[in-house]
Order: structure tokens, then sequence, then C-alpha cells
């Protein structure tokens, strides 16, 4: 089932060895009467588990992110990426959070899932939906934003920015960049955190010196460098840490 397996971390790795094995494969979550093509992984376990809702780039749900779901579903999470991207290249933020209001109903079905706790990560213009909703949706348990996008908004699709919502953030947050991000400046991060501080905001910014936006991934792979393997464990701390 796991593609492109030299990319694979050794966490998954040693996670099937302990015999978590994962099953992963195409659904389809209906929002709007629509149905969005996603891809969900869980593992074998009936047990009720921690799940997480995994928000794909502005470059679409890539084989990196559906092997990264498979990764996620062996260190024990029901993981669900949807495919926010299946009818537009770039909906509007009130589309996006009725398809994330679907993806937990669509978890919230299934016997295996502890909707307890729940979790949500996104990546680049996922990173910013991670921003923007976990101060809206109250039933998150913690977020993971990924080179994301704090100060974008403004227009009649995206009519506010996640910095707008600081205020109303309730739940832990990691946050993901790197220094040599072109599209989101680091510069933008440092703003944005300083004002999570100042309102007293329960977060953890995690920066990887000289990495580019996107450095999770690699011609639509996960990328096999020190940068991406050590995010991918530090996000499933994170999530180990408060998905409890």
């Amino acid at each position: 089932m796991l593609k492109h397996a030299l990319s694979v971390s050794a966490f998954l790795l040693s996670s099937l060895a302990l015999g978590q094995a994962v099953k992963g494969g195409d659904v389809v979550v209906t929002s709007f009467g629509k149905d969005y093509k996603s891809y969900l992984s869980a593992p074998a376990s009936a047990t009720p588990k921690p799940a997480v809702i995994l928000l794909h780039s502005f470059d679409g749900l890539e084989q990196g992110y559906k092997d990264l779901v498979d990764e996620m579903a062996g260190a024990g999470y029901v993981t669900l990426a949807l495919g926010w991207q299946t009818f537009e290249k770039e909906p509007s933020d009130d589309v996006v959070k009725a398809l994330v209001e679907d993806g937990l109903k669509f978890l919230a079905a299934r016997k295996d899932v502890n909707m307890n706790t729940v979790g949500l990560t996104g990546f680049c213009a996922g990173g910013r939906y991670t921003m923007l909703l976990l101060p809206q949706m109250k039933q998150f348990g913690a977020g993971v934003a990924w080179y994301g996008f704090p100060d974008q908004g403004g227009t009649a699709a995206k009519p506010k920015t996640p910095a707008e919502f600081i205020g109303d953030l309730s739940t832990p947050m990691l946050i993901i960049h790197g220094t040599k991000d072109q599209a989101s400046p680091m510069a933008s991060i440092y703003t944005y955190v300083q004002k999570l501080d100042a309102a007293g905001k329960n977060f953890k910014l995690s920066v990887y010196q000289g990495e580019p936006h996107g450095f999770l991934l690699k011609d639509s792979v996960i990328a096999d460098t020190v940068a991406s393997r050590d995010a991918r464990r530090g996000m499933l701390n994170y999530f180990g840490e408060w998905l409890k």
C-alpha cells in the first residue's frame, strides 16, 4: 500500500514493525451536495483513536500527502486528507470551512475515531486554512500549520486574514516554517507569533534554517531530507502531546 518506500520515515517503519498496519484508500466526502475526492488511512484496530484532518497545499492532493496520511495512520491516527480543490483551484474560505465541517462529520460516523481527540494540519494554502479555522472551529484539540500565510485575505473569497482571528484562538498550534520561504516570508511569521505571544496564546514555532516553501515534498513525494523527517516527527510528537 505504501508507495515510494525509500521516502517513508524511520518512525513509520518502526510502527509497522510493531504490527501497526495501515489501510489507506480514496474516499468521497460530500459537502454542499458535491463529492470531494479525498484520501483516508487508518490503523487496522477498531478501537477508537485520535484523528487528524489534513489540508493539502495549493498544488493539490499530491502523492506525497497520501504517503504522509499513511505514515500518520502508522503512528496511530485515523487521517483524512480532504481534496479541497476537487471543483475549484481556489475556493472561498466559506466553502473550505464547510468541507472541513463535513470532514468532521465523516470521521464522526466511524467507530474507530475518538471525536474528543481530533487535530488539524495543513500545508501552504492548507497552512493558512489551519491558522484561519482553528480559532473558528472548537472541535479541534491541536493544529499544525506548515508554511502558512497569516496575513493573506482581504478579498471577496477570502475576506479575513488568519491574524484577525488571534483573539479567538484557544487551540494549541505548532507552526512549521523555513527561513528561505519566499512565498510566505519568515518576517511575517515572526510578526504573527509575536501577536500570538502578546495575546497569551498557546503555540510552538519550529524554524528550519535554509528551507524553502513546501520543503515537506520534492517532485510531489515526501522529501528524503533531515528537515522533512524532523518536521514530520515534530508534528506527530505535538499531536501526541495534545490529542489524548
